[in-house]
């Protein structure tokens, strides 16, 4: 086998659909595979099953490449390639859980006995490093038969993508990561990238574990300069006369370093970035390495949390103000996904101790997720202008570009403190008499 043309997906829910959906786009014919039906209907009426940007369009363009099953056999006889896109939760410990993966196995291994073609496992799905080999394949032989780099492949290869951009980020990555359990099947693996992407990435191919490690590695290493940016900001918060924007534009300026992810705001959060900087820490002092770098980022981002509801508290009790109004939940924009979410987590800070603060929220997308979280705990506004309208002090918790229009005319306490988490809003916008606090800009509130 040289050549993919027949690609299934294991995994058809916020991840999984897009990537099938994007693979189609891209010429192949795909069939997908979950156990949730209403995900599986979807597909095969040409339906997104998730709300994520330009999944409807992918899907509109590609429904004769594209169908979804229930059936594992179907999944098996009718593709050379299957990629495994299905959750790996956290477990206690800090490591990932490879249930999913193992489910999803122990229904398509079988299904290999009878096939004399070679097919290929793509495991996409963040595991711990070690998983593939100690765990995935063992129990793809025994299932099945049969015997690894002869009757079938296997390939660790986690995208690097981002809710609310997963298209794009799955069609224009800037890395493909591929662990290969031998050098053909990454060839072979190469080949599908390179007619699958829009661009032309760095296409790493290295063994399964090392390909484990580095995606782990990959993002515990973006919370760290995240939390540095972070702690610059709070650094220069408390000098008169520094802006951390000043000292980020020329720290991203030298190559060395770049720009990527170096904007002070409230936290980082996810689905991604807390657990992998937390796995990584698990890996490595399960070999005997104490990553002090990682627990220190994970200290540094849960303290950005706390140093801001303190800078809010003393907003409250300053002005006397016994209400809030917070724009953006999500934990990012483009995504209604609150996991992790720094304004979950500052909400939390609020209600547990300032309880007789009111809260209001607003999100374009996150409303549902944050009624199922806090119910009548706080209060939901259907738009911005109304969110701001509750209360005298806004924290703007996400650079959603809705808030960059917020100006004079929004307008309605005297005084207004805005606190303003990520710079997004232009002060020359207010000619009334405003107390306008970038985070990582020194203020009176410290």
């Amino acid at each position: 086998m040289n050549k993919i043309k027949k690609i299934s997906v294991v995994g058809l829910g916020k991840l999984g659909s897009c990537l099938a959906a994007s693979l189609a786009y891209r010429g192949f014919d795909v069939i997908g595979f979950d156990i949730n039906n209403n995900f599986v209907n979807s597909i095969n009426n040409g339906i997104t099953p998730v709300d994520e940007p330009r999944l409807q369009e992918l899907i509109n363009k590609s429904k004769k490449r594209l169908k979804a099953t229930m059936n594992p056999e179907d999944i098996i006889n009718n593709s050379q390639a299957t990629f495994i896109i299905v959750p790996t939760p956290s477990t206690k410990r800090g490591d990932f859980s490879d249930k999913y993966i193992q489910d999803s196995l122990i229904s398509l291994a079988p299904f290999l006995k009878n096939k004399k073609e070679h097919h290929i496992f793509v495991i996409t799905s963040t595991v711990s490093p070690g998983t593939t080999e100690k765990n995935l394949i063992p129990l793809i032989e025994k299932l099945s038969g049969k015997k690894l780099n002869k009757d079938f492949s296997v390939c660790y290869n986690p995208e690097f993508i981002a809710l609310g951009d997963v298209v794009n980020g799955l069609l224009r990555p800037d890395l493909v990561l591929i662990g290969e359990s031998s050098k053909n099947v990454g060839d072979i693996l190469e080949k599908v990238y390179k007619k699958f992407c829009e661009n032309n990435p760095v296409i790493a191919k290295m063994s399964l574990v090392s390909a484990e490690i580095s995606k782990i590695a990959l993002n515990s290493y973006v919370t760290m300069k995240i939390s540095f940016t972070n702690t610059l900001g709070n650094i220069c918060e408390k000098i008169p006369g520094a802006n951390v924007d000043d000292v980020t534009r020329a720290l991203g300026a030298d190559k060395r370093i770049s720009p990527y992810y170096l904007k002070a705001g409230l936290a980082y959060g996810g689905p991604c970035f807390p657990r992998d900087n937390r796995a990584f820490d698990f890996f490595a002092k399960n070999h005997g390495i104490d990553a002090k770098l990682a627990k220190a980022t994970d200290r540094v981002n849960e303290f950005q949390i706390e140093n801001k509801f303190k800078k809010i508290k003393n907003i409250l009790k300053i002005h006397k103000f016994n209400s809030i109004s917070i724009l953006g939940l999500a934990y990012k924009i483009k995504t209604p996904v609150i996991e992790e979410s720094p304004a979950v987590k500052l909400i939390n800070y609020i209600l547990t101790n300032h309880k007789k603060t009111k809260i209001c929220i607003y999100d374009p997308l996150a409303i549902k997720s944050a009624k199922s979280v806090f119910s009548r705990k706080i209060y939901y506004a259907s738009s911005m202008e109304k969110c701001l309208n509750f209360s005298p002090l806004w924290v703007i918790a996400t650079p959603e570009p809705e808030f960059k229009n917020i100006s004079d005319k929004h307008i309605k306490h005297n005084p207004t403190v805005i606190v303003d988490s990520w710079g997004i809003i232009d002060e020359s916008n207010f000619k009334k008499d405003i107390k306008y606090i970038r985070i990582g800009k020194h203020n009176e509130y410290n």
